[in-house]
C-alpha cells in the first residue's frame, strides 16, 4: 500500500474513531424541529446527545441491547426499531446473537411481536454468513486486506489468524485478522527503552486484556495502548471475526515474550 493510500485510510480510520466517540442526532429537528421544537431538542440532544453518550457508564452494545428489548416488548416495530437495529449491528450484535435475543424476548413479550421483530432483524443482517463464506464477508467490512496465513506465529495462537503488512517505512504496521474464537496466546513485548504497541480496531469485535485487569472490549475505532513489559493478550469474541491495526512502537532491545495461552476458563467468562 503506497503512502497516500495509507494515509487516506488512516484518515477514514481517523473519522470513524470520532464517530464512535460521540454520537451526533439531528433526526428530531429534521423532522419535528417546526412543529415540536423542544422535543427535538430533547430527541437530539438530551437523549441522544446526552444519555446515549455516556459511554464510560454503559457501552454502546449495551445501550443497543436495551433499547431493542424496550422496543420490541411495547411492540414497536417501525422505523424507530429499524434504526436500533441497525444502531445494534453497527455497535457489535451478531446475527447470532439478534436472532437469540429476540428468541429470548419472544417468552416475555410475546410471540407475535417477535416475529414482527425477526421479519426486520433478518433484512438488517442478511449479508452475514457462516461457514466458508464468512471470511469473504468479513473482508467486504473493512479497508484493508485480511492477507495470508498467519503460520510463523501460529505456535502462538488458537485458532486461526490472518496477516497482512500494510506499511513497512517508518513504522511497522500490520492488519492482524482473527476467526471466531481466536486469539493469540499472553505475552510480553520486552524493551529496555520504549516499546510496546498500539492497536486500533478496524473491524467485527475482539477482547484486549492485561494480567490481573478486566478485559476490554475492542470495536471498530477502538484504540488500546499496551505498555511495554506488561503481560498481555487479545483476539476474536467467540461469535465474531476481528481485525485491528498492530503498530510497532520504536525501542531499544526489543523483543517478544511469548507465554502461556488463555485458558477455555479465562475466555468463555468473556460475554
Amino acid at each position: 500500500m503506497n503512502k497516500f493510500l495509507l494515509f487516506s485510510a488512516l484518515c477514514i480510520l481517523t473519522l470513524n474513531v470520532m464517530a464512535q466517540e460521540k454520537i451526533v442526532q439531528t433526526a428530531g429537528r429534521n423532522q419535528l424541529g417546526t412543529f415540536a421544537p423542544k422535543f427535538a431538542e430533547l430527541n437530539d440532544d438530551v437523549l441522544f446527545g446526552e444519555v446515549w453518550n455516556r459511554t464510560d457508564k454503559l457501552g454502546l452494545r449495551d445501550r443497543s441491547l436495551v433499547t431493542i428489548t424496550s422496543l420490541i416488548s411495547q411492540g414497536i416495530t417501525d422505523s424507530s426499531l429499524i434504526h436500533h437495529l441497525q444502531s445494534a449491528k453497527k455497535n457489535g450484535i451478531t446475527r447470532t446473537e439478534i436472532a437469540e435475543i429476540i428468541t429470548h424476548i419472544s417468552f416475555y413479550a410475546g410471540w407475535p411481536k417477535a416475529w414482527a421483530a425477526f421479519n426486520l432483524a433478518k433484512d438488517i443482517w442478511a449479508e452475514d454468513t457462516t461457514g466458508e463464506d464468512a471470511k469473504a464477508t468479513f473482508q467486504r467490512e473493512m479497508i484493508f486486506p485480511i492477507g495470508e496465513p498467519n503460520t510463523a506465529y501460529a505456535q502462538y495462537f488458537i485458532g486461526n489468524s490472518y496477516l497482512a503488512p500494510v506499511s513497512r517505512e517508518q513504522v511497522n504496521i500490520s492488519n492482524v485478522t482473527f476467526e471466531p474464537r481466536c486469539r493469540n496466546n499472553w505475552h510480553i513485548h520486552r524493551a529496555t527503552k520504549g516499546g510496546g504497541q498500539m492497536l486500533i480496531g478496524v473491524a467485527g469485535r475482539g477482547w484486549y486484556q492485561e494480567e490481573g485487569k478486566p478485559a476490554v472490549e475492542i470495536l471498530p475505532g477502538t484504540v488500546i495502548h499496551i505498555p511495554a513489559n506488561v503481560k498481555h493478550w487479545h483476539g476474536a469474541a467467540a461469535n465474531s471475526w476481528f481485525a485491528h491495526l498492530a503498530f510497532e512502537v520504536s525501542g531499544e532491545n526489543i523483543s517478544n515474550e511469548w507465554l502461556e495461552p488463555v485458558t477455555e476458563e479465562e475466555y468463555y467468562k468473556l460475554k
